[in-house]
């Protein structure tokens, strides 16, 4: 009497074993290629992120005409291997964004990155982030902060996110910040300084040389901010495009002053500076940001200071 139980062909085998993996590699594999060949769609949140609010969380949305809040971009510029770094700083802002920040302002913090060169393995991390948090701003440039990546982000930014007055004649974000991976800001104090500060032809940032405070010729690359209407004429504007290369603060600064544009300039200086030293004497009381936090021990320090490392009564790590 024949059987069903015969020993399975060395075909059947293959089968078996080859079809799980190949739809594990498609399940994988088309995702991650059409989020590469399509940078611009990490900046939404995916559906069904990490964790029930995801969306919610991180998805980068025009202000809608009933949204009467100051609408802030704040692009951290990073590069793909700094996963560590990402998350360091994903925390510190994530942390700031109180009930009463929220209730002035929307600021949404995304992490402007180069699509070249990307390895593999950081390509693959990326993506995961991308999809995990919704905050990864890939960019179709080569990394490098003179080879105009900056322009490359402020030129980006109107497709995608649509160019010109959006529902109500608002635009997408009134402002848009440049800003170093190794500066930390103080959200509050940053959008404190916006209050009042002209919604148009603005440039904001610590102002070189320091002894022109009212006019300064270019805003140092720790952090600056242009109004949208400045964020558009940059992508529009074929001058600006010859001019891309170059020091990327002082780029800015020319781009503008050579369009005769950015007439509102505001000069933080001296609340945003480089870190000088563990002791609180060497960080002012109304800091709005602190740069050359190249080390995490920096960074320690710093959010030490500024009181985000404080733990709850209640933590088991107190008795360490």
């Amino acid at each position: 009497m024949s059987s069903y139980l015969k020993k399975p062909s060395a075909y059947t085998v293959s089968l078996i074993v080859l079809l799980p993996l190949t739809l594990l590699c498609f399940a994988f594999l088309l995702p991650l290629s059409a989020y590469i060949s399509n940078p611009f769609a990490a900046f939404t949140a995916p559906r069904g992120g990490c964790g029930a609010d995801a969306d919610d969380r991180q998805a980068a949305v025009p202000a809608s005409a009933d949204d009467e809040r100051l609408s802030v971009l704040v692009g951290v510029h990073t590069m793909p291997g700094k996963h560590s770094r990402r998350h360091l700083i994903r925390m510190a802002y994530a942390l700031q964004q109180t009930a009463a920040l929220r209730a002035a302002a929307r600021v949404d913090v995304r992490f402007a990155l180069c699509a070249r060169p990307m390895p593999p393995e950081h390509r693959a991390f990326v993506a995961l982030e991308a999809r995990a948090y919704g905050d990864v701003l890939l960019l179709d440039c080569a990394e490098g902060a003179d080879q105009g990546k900056t322009y490359t982000y402020f030129a980006s930014l109107p497709a995608m996110l649509g160019s010109g007055a959006g529902a109500g004649g608002r635009p997408p974000y009134d402002y848009v910040m440049k800003v170093d991976d190794d500066t930390f800001l103080q959200l509050d104090a940053l959008v404190d300084t916006l209050r009042a500060a002209p919604r148009a032809d603005m440039y904001w940032g610590v102002g070189l040389p320091f002894h022109d405070r009212e006019f300064p010729p270019f805003m140092l690359g720790m952090g600056y901010l242009l109004s949208w209407d400045l964020v558009e004429w940059i992508a529009g504007s074929a001058m600006v495009r010859r001019e891309a290369i170059g020091a990327e603060d002082m780029t800015t600064g020319k781009w503008l002053n050579m369009g005769n544009k950015a007439k509102n300039r505001v000069n933080i200086f001296p609340r945003m500076y480089d870190y000088r030293s563990a002791k609180a004497e060497d960080f002012l009381e109304n800091t709005i940001g602190v740069h050359q936090l190249k080390q995490d021990l920096r960074w320690a320090h710093t959010l030490d200071h500024f009181n985000l490392t404080r733990l709850e009564p209640s933590s088991k790590l107190l008795n360490f």
